[in-house]
């Protein structure tokens, strides 16, 4: 007697608490117009099954789905990622010769350099803003498609796009999802808006050697984006960062798999080392330079940067100058637990100034510059309390101080010290490597999979717990850090361009262990995908002096 299986034609859909019977293979777009039309116009894609997937994408199985609009960091990269296909399409019907390279996230924007016979000019950006506009207007298609790994390297190498066609290779797939709007192919790694009927509002402006494709604020998709403002030291990195990229040959992931494969890689991870050993010496001759006028050194940056292994190696290069530092933890100077603010969820929020004792921390430090001895406090994170044990502190005529924190660069943090006498170091890992010429990697992203790493291994935090976590921590960066990063009086970006590759053998595991239920798994769905693009290699090249050893272990320092 043979066996059928009979697969239902029906399925359940829990919506917004509401359960919906519909049709097997409903596309996104159909179910959302029908059963939640107050909200189906702003809707630029769904999580079904706990996974993010666009408009047109088919429900195939019962499961919950959930609205994603604008206003969510998903629904932003769908309409970011659009936008970038739309940009790359106007050039290519526009000025088909000219090539755009994605780059640096500049506030609500992404930055492109764009090469051009004869140079871009503003007349240039208004007409390609306006075929953009047109786009819009005549709700044109985006054309998504699944094809043959074999097909996508034919279409990439026809219209020479090299970077895709080493990209595709080294994804050791059998297909790969492409997109085109007529003239402009690409390769796909998000979902995409199927028409352009979705953007509101864009803005291009002319900046540098390019241009800055600006978005609508957070949240808000019918507001249009300011102008880029000039973050002129933080694009300095960006460029210095892209021109040690080149210096070892590695500007894109196709670069990186194919130096991995050659066996390439050890010299490259001992040049990016090299190079960044190189910055941090010159950052030390900076406040060598400034001897006598500086007493106090300021680090500050973002989550998971490697601030605590820069500073280690900053010492090393002072010491070497014949300067002599001493650490002071601002950790010591919270106020006790009870005293702590909270923010608007009730929590208690240790990132704000206030968290922090001012008094006592600017009393002791006009006292140490001043050359008087000081009982510095030492607090227990455990008990929330300062110990009444206390730890004695003074600083030679010829000893700098060193200090880090989210609010080294906010000068209320240390306002009794004169502007002369402190020096600002802002540090953070500003990702230059990218897929290929059009497809970034977001610089969050590298923090993220770093802290994933460091968490699980070192802190007892999963993976889980880190992602569900990670929203708040971007929101006290975006708060009390990011607004004070041109006020650095030097910059230095902790990415190396190999990490990635590095950062898959511990990561890749961590990620799986996310349950499949859990409000964490669309995150670490996402970054599973993005780890899938890299070929892996091991530790051993990697220096025990790496800012990247004191994510993985096995550093020569002590934290």
């Amino acid at each position: 007697m043979q066996n059928h299986l009979e697969i239902p034609s029906v399925i359940t859909v829990v919506a917004r608490g509401q359960k919906y019977v519909i049709s097997r293979g409903t596309r996104v777009k159909a179910f959302l117009r029908r059963y939640l039309p107050d909200i189906a116009p702003e809707c630029l894609g769904a999580i079904v099954g706990n996974r993010v997937v666009d408009l047109e994408a088919p429900i195939a199985s019962s499961c919950e789905l959930v609205p994603v609009t604008y206003a969510s960091k998903a629904g932003a990269r769908i309409y970011r990622a659009t936008l970038t296909v739309m940009l790359c399409e106007a050039f290519a019907r526009l000025f088909p010769s000219a090539r755009l390279r994605i780059g640096q996230a500049l506030g609500d924007g992404y930055y492109f350099d764009v090469e051009k016979d004869p140079l871009l000019t503003q007349e240039d950006i208004r007409a390609v803003e306006a075929e953009m506009r047109r786009m819009v207007e005549r709700n044109e298609p985006l054309v998504t498609m699944r094809v043959p790994a074999a097909q996508a390297i034919e279409i990439f190498e026809m219209t020479q796009q090299k970077s895709k066609v080493m990209t595709v290779k080294a994804m050791r797939t059998s297909h790969v999802n492409i997109v085109t709007m007529g003239k402009h192919w690409d390769l796909v790694f998000h979902p995409l808006l199927p028409t352009t009927e979705g953007i509101k509002e864009f803005r291009l402006s002319l900046y540098a050697n390019g241009l800055v494709l600006g978005f609508p604020p957070p949240g808000k998709p019918t507001e249009p984006p300011a102008p880029p403002k000039n973050h002129w030291g933080l694009f300095s990195v960006y460029r210095e960062t892209r021109d040690w990229n080149r210096a070892v040959g590695i500007e894109t992931v196709g670069d990186l798999n194919k130096a991995i494969v050659e066996g390439r890689i050890g010299e490259i991870v001992r040049v990016a080392e090299a190079l960044h050993e190189r910055k941090i010496v010159a950052i030390a001759d900076e406040i060598a330079r400034r001897k006598g006028r500086c007493r106090l050194v300021l680090v500050a940056g973002p989550s998971a940067s490697g601030k605590t292994t820069f500073i280690k190696r900053l010492r090393l290069q002072l010491l070497a100058l014949g300067i002599k530092p001493k650490e002071l933890s601002i950790d010591n100077y919270y106020v006790n637990r009870k005293d702590t603010p909270r923010d608007e969820s009730g929590d208690y929020d240790f990132e704000c100034l206030e968290a922090i004792d001012l008094a006592l921390l600017n009393e002791q430090l006009q006292a140490l510059l001043a050359g008087k001895m000081v009982k510095t406090p030492v607090y227990s994170f455990t008990k929330g309390v300062r110990s009444s044990k206390t730890v004695p502190m003074k600083l030679e005529q010829d000893e700098i101080l060193l200090m880090e924190g989210i609010h080294g660069l906010n000068d209320k943090l240390t306002e009794a010290v004169p502007r002369e006498q402190k020096f600002r170091i802002y540090v953070s890992a500003i990702t230059q490597l990218c897929i290929d010429e059009h497809n970034r990697i977001f610089t969050s992203d590298a923090r993220l999979l770093r802290r994933i790493v460091r968490d699980r291994l070192f802190r007892g935090y999963t993976a889980e717990e880190t992602i569900n976590r990670w929203p708040k921590v971007r929101a006290g960066e975006e708060k009390h850090i990011y607004p004070y990063q041109d006020l650095a009086d030097m910059m230095f970006n902790s990415t190396l361009v190999y990490e990635p590759s590095l950062l898959k053998v511990f990561a890749e595991r961590f990620l799986m262990e996310v349950r499949e239920d859990s409000p964490a798994f669309p995150e670490a769905w996402r970054l599973l995908e993005f780890l899938h693009l890299f070929v892996p290699i091991f530790p051993d090249d990697v220096p025990s002096t790496s800012i990247l050893r004191e994510f993985i272990g096995g550093s020569a320092f002590e934290y």
